[in-house]
C-alpha cells in the first residue's frame, strides 16, 4: 500500500513538471493581473478625471484660503503696528499727564488767579491770565489726547483680536482644503497605479480622444468664425509668457517659476503683462469682466466646469494654453476640449465690445 501511494505521488509530481515544460506554458504568469477590458479603461479614465476635477476644485479653495491667509496676517500686522504707535505716543501722553499733576500738587491746588494776583502787579495780570487760562486749555487737551488715544488703543485691540479669529478661521480651511487635495489625488494616482504600462498608454489615448470630441463639437458649432483674433499689447505679453511655461509639470498651489497650477499660470502670465489679477480661477471668474464666446479674442481667460474650477488662456485658432492637472505639463489643447462657463478678459476697458451674455456657454 505504502510502494503504490509513493508511485501516485512520483506520477503526479512527473505530470506537474511536465505540465510546466510543455511549450507555451511558462507565458501564463499566474500572478500577472489579466488586462483591463477597454470598457473598464473608459471607466477608470472617467473616475480618475473626475478625482482630478474634485482635487483641483479643492485645489482653488486651498489658493484662495492661501491667498485671504497672507491677506489677513498683513492686515494684522498694519493693525500691530499703528497700535504700537499708538501705546507709543499713549506713554508720552502719561509722562506728560504725570508732570503737569506734579505741577498742580506743588501748586498746592492754589486757583491760578489767586496765584497771578498774589505774586504780580496788576500790570501783569491780564497777560498772565491769559497764560493761566492757555494752559487750562492744555491741560484739558493733554486728557482728551489721552482719552483719544486709550479709544484707539482699545479699538485696535479689538479688530486685532476679530482679525486673529478670521485668520485661524482661514488656515483651518486652507487645512481642510489640502488634505482634500491631497486624498483625491492619492486616489486618483493610486487607480493609475494599478494599471500596466500599456494601460496607462491606453488611458492617455482615451483621454487624448475625449479631447478631441469635445474640440470638434464645439468647432461645429461655428463659434470660431466668430472670434477676434487679434490681441492687445498686454495680451500678446500674456501669451508670450504662459506660452514660454510649456512642458513644465503641474503642481497644485504652484506660480512658477519652474511648476504651476491652471490660475498660478494665468495669474502670473497676466502679471508678466503688467496686469495682476485675482490668484484663482473661482476669483478671476467672479471678479473680471465677462466676455461672449463668440467676442473673446487671445489673451482672454476661459473659465472651465459650472464650479470656475479650471481655466486656461486662449491663445487663438481655437486653442488655449494651460496647466491641465497632476502628472501632466503645460500644453496647448482645443479651448472647447472642456465645458465652457464663461470667458473674462484681464485687459478689458472702457469703450471695448462686451456683447453677449455673460457666462455663456458653447460646445457643452
Amino acid at each position: 500500500m505504502g510502494r503504490q501511494r509513493a508511485i501516485v505521488t512520483a506520477t503526479a509530481l512527473v505530470c506537474a513538471v511536465g505540465g510546466l515544460l510543455t511549450p507555451g506554458a511558462a507565458l501564463a504568469a499566474p500572478n500577472d493581473p489579466d488586462p483591463v477590458p477597454a470598457s473598464r479603461l473608459e471607466e477608470i479614465r472617467k473616475e480618475i478625471e473626475t478625482l482630478y476635477r474634485k482635487a483641483e476644485a479643492a485645489t482653488e479653495a486651498y489658493n484662495a484660503a492661501r491667498e485671504k491667509t497672507g491677506e489677513q496676517s498683513r492686515k494684522l500686522a498694519r493693525i500691530e503696528k499703528k497700535s504700537a504707535a499708538a501705546e507709543k505716543r499713549m506713554e508720552l501722553l502719561r509722562s506728560q499727564a504725570g508732570a503737569m499733576v506734579r505741577s498742580h500738587y506743588r501748586g498746592a491746588g492754589m486757583p491760578d488767579t489767586l496765584k497771578l494776583l498774589l505774586e504780580g502787579g496788576s500790570g501783569d495780570f491780564l497777560h498772565d491770565a491769559d497764560t493761566a487760562r492757555k494752559g487750562r486749555q492744555a491741560q484739558q487737551g493733554l486728557l482728551k489726547s489721552l482719552e483719544n488715544t486709550r479709544e484707539r488703543l482699545d479699538e485696535y485691540a479689538d479688530t486685532a483680536d476679530r482679525e486673529y479669529r478670521r485668520l485661524r478661521a482661514q488656515q483651518k480651511k486652507k487645512a481642510v482644503a489640502k488634505k482634500a487635495v491631497e486624498t483625491r489625488i492619492e486616489a486618483a494616482e493610486e487607480l493609475e497605479s494599478r494599471l500596466q504600462a500599456e494601460e496607462l498608454e491606453k488611458l492617455r489615448e482615451l483621454e487624448a480622444e475625449a479631447a478631441r470630441k469635445a474640440q470638434a463639437a464645439w468647432l461645429d458649432s461655428g463659434v470660431l468664425e466668430e472670434i477676434d483674433a487679434r490681441a492687445s499689447a498686454e495680451g500678446k505679453k500674456a501669451i508670450a509668457y504662459a506660452t514660454g511655461q510649456l512642458g513644465k509639470d503641474y503642481e497644485w498651489g504652484a506660480e512658477g517659476p519652474d511648476t504651476y497650477d491652471c490660475s498660478g499660470l494665468t495669474s502670473q502670465a497676466w502679471a508678466a503683462a503688467g496686469r495682476p489679477i485675482p490668484r484663482t480661477s473661482q476669483e478671476q471668474w467672479k471678479r473680471l469682466p465677462r466676455i461672449a464666446v463668440r467676442d473673446m479674442r487671445p489673451g482672454d481667460l476661459i473659465i472651465y466646469h459650472s464650479d470656475a474650477s479650471h481655466v486656461g488662456m486662449y491663445i487663438g485658432d481655437g486653442d488655449i494654453v494651460h496647466a491641465p492637472r497632476p502628472g501632466r505639463q503645460i500644453t496647448v489643447t482645443g479651448a472647447g476640449s472642456m465645458r465652457i462657463l464663461g470667458v473674462v478678459r484681464p485687459d478689458e476697458r472702457a469703450g471695448e465690445q462686451t456683447g453677449g451674455r455673460a457666462g455663456e456657454r458653447t460646445g457643452d
